[in-house]
Formats: structure tokens, sequence, C-alpha cells
């Protein structure tokens, strides 16, 4: 794998694609009208506006070029395999410490989300499940101490 690289599942790909359009598209244009609204508060070299619109504006262009870079560098994870843990698979563990069952999704990077139990793979327990198969259990140090897991089941995420 290219080290600049943006591995994404499908729905991720799409994701950073209507962010792109947003800000291109309606930003972009809430920016300028900030801009110009500023603008016209006379004396540019002692508007707080026309200053806090422009940092804006260079925020959104360095927002805009970084979304572009990564899907123009992106690989969309298209063949995902349910016989072992990688990108686009959702993962049943059983946690033996909580003695319940926890499903996590594998994604890239850049659709990290806790609160959805979305994780990379490049994070403890994502590294932890890389590669793992069905009935196999593991340990994964976590900021809490270590943890151990049982894989019951890998399915394509939806």
């Amino acid at each position: 794998m290219d080290e600049n690289e943006v591995l994404l599942t499908e729905e991720g790909f799409k994701k950073l694609q209507d962010e792109l359009t947003y800000l291109k598209g309606p930003k972009k244009m809430e920016v300028a009208e900030k801009i110009k609204a500023a603008r016209e508060y006379g004396d540019l070299s002692e508007n707080s506006e026309y200053d806090e619109a422009k940092n804006e504006q260079a925020i959104l262009e360095a927002k805009i070029a970084e979304l572009e870079n990564m899907l123009n560098s992106a690989k969309i994870v298209e063949k995902v395999s349910t016989k072992e843990v990688g990108l686009g698979t959702t993962v049943t563990l059983y946690d033996y410490e909580f003695e319940e069952n926890i499903d996590y999704h594998i994604v890239g990077t850049t659709e990290i989300d806790p609160m959805q139990n979305k994780i990379s793979l490049e994070s403890p327990i994502g590294k932890a499940l890389f590669g793992r198969k069905k009935d196999e259990e593991f340990e994964v140090e976590v900021p809490a101490g270590i943890s151990k897991f049982k894989v019951l089941d890998i399915k394509k995420s939806v």
C-alpha cells in the first residue's frame, strides 16, 4: 500500500465527497458573503470582521485542498472477506470483562466514530483484530488495561 493512499469504505468515500461538495458550494458562498459584508464596514486595515472572514476563507480553502487530496489518493475497499477481520467488516466480539457482546465496524481512519463503534485498523483494538478469524480469542492493551475478547462473527458492513 502506498503511504499516501487513504483506505476508505464506499460509505466513507461518499461522505467525503458530500462534505467537499458542501464546502465548495454553500459554505464557500457563505464565506464570500461575510467578506463582502465586512468590506462595507470601511477601512480594511482596522476591520476585525474582514480579518476574521479572510481567516475563515483560508481555513476553508485548506480543508477543501485536504479533502481533494484525500479523495484523489483514496482507495475504496470493494472486496470484503468475511473469513477474517479487515476494512469494511463488522465484527461481533464477546468481551470477557463485561460479559457482553459488542459490534465494531472496521472503517478507514477518516471515518472513525467511537459513538457508533466505528474504529480503524490503527486503533489498539483494530490492530489486534486485523486478520482474526471467527472463534479466535485475543487480548489487547487498552487505556484501562488488558481486555480479552473472542470473535463471534464477521460480516460485511452495510
